[in-house]
């Protein structure tokens, strides 16, 4: 497992400040006292602030991803939550740590560090982490079995992905591992696909070849570096990325 602490990017750093300003905005000291902010595929930032309450009201993580979800958002990439009256970056709560494992697996967390603000894989700030039981149980039937990831798409990729033209995907901080998987597609009404995870690769974005890009289901290495700047706009040639072969279930 790598749990190397990253490095606030630029883009990090800008959605701090967004939390901040959320916060500062809407906060009254007793009620709401927590701005959060995530960020999307696509760049764009969200924000939530908690709703305190003695039943347990919602986190401002929550508001965020609900205000995101409503939003249109699917595929988000990083979260912050930033306390009132200059307390700054916040770790998550347990609970919110749970469910930013179990519905977005490829998420990094902005956590305050002895050297800083760091950024964390949600996978290394909970290790070890429970298995959601409804998950488990409609994965195959059997008690304890591991549950059926999901591996999310554009919408614009159906069509290839069901014509076979699309055997790949080229992800970026988003945790994948061989075996079943629900190819989601982000619709109107979500569609979602069986399939398997064959094999994964592992290279950087410099490495990524002309076979790559076809496997991907795009006419040349050139077309998948735009769509990958499209999908992570904070993307470089140097950073880490999977390379995913699947195949449609039968």
């Amino acid at each position: 497992m790598d749990t190397t602490m990253h490095l606030p990017t630029e883009e990090d750093l800008e959605l701090v400040e967004f939390a901040q300003r959320v916060v500062e905005a809407n906060g009254d000291g007793e009620v709401h006292t927590v701005g959060a902010a995530v960020r999307d595929a696509q760049g764009r930032m969200f924000g939530g602030i908690n709703l305190y309450h003695f039943t347990g009201g919602p986190c401002a993580e929550l508001v965020a991803l609900g205000h995101a979800r409503a939003a249109g958002a699917r595929e988000l990439t990083a979260i912050v939550a930033v306390g009132d009256t200059g307390r700054g970056v916040l770790a998550p709560c347990g609970r919110d740590r749970q469910v930013l494992l179990d519905y977005h697996p490829g998420i990094r967390v902005l956590v305050p560090a002895a050297g800083g603000i760091r950024s964390v894989a949600i996978t290394d700030l909970l290790p070890h982490a429970y298995v959601w039981g409804e998950q488990s149980a409609a994965s195959d039937g059997a008690p304890g079995s591991a549950a059926t990831q999901d591996l999310h798409f554009h919408r614009a990729y159906l069509d290839a992905v069901r014509t076979g033209r699309k055997t790949s995907t080229v992800r970026f901080r988003d945790p994948v591992e061989t075996g079943p998987v629900n190819m989601v597609f982000e619709l109107d009404d979500e569609v979602v696909l069986p399939g398997v995870v064959t094999r994964i690769t592992p290279k950087s974005v410099a490495e990524l070849t002309e076979d790559d890009a076809v496997a991907d289901g795009f006419r040349d290495l050139a077309e998948l570096h735009d769509r990958l700047r499209f999908h992570y706009p904070d993307i470089k040639p140097t950073d880490a990325v999977t390379v995913v072969h699947f195949r449609l279930a039968p």
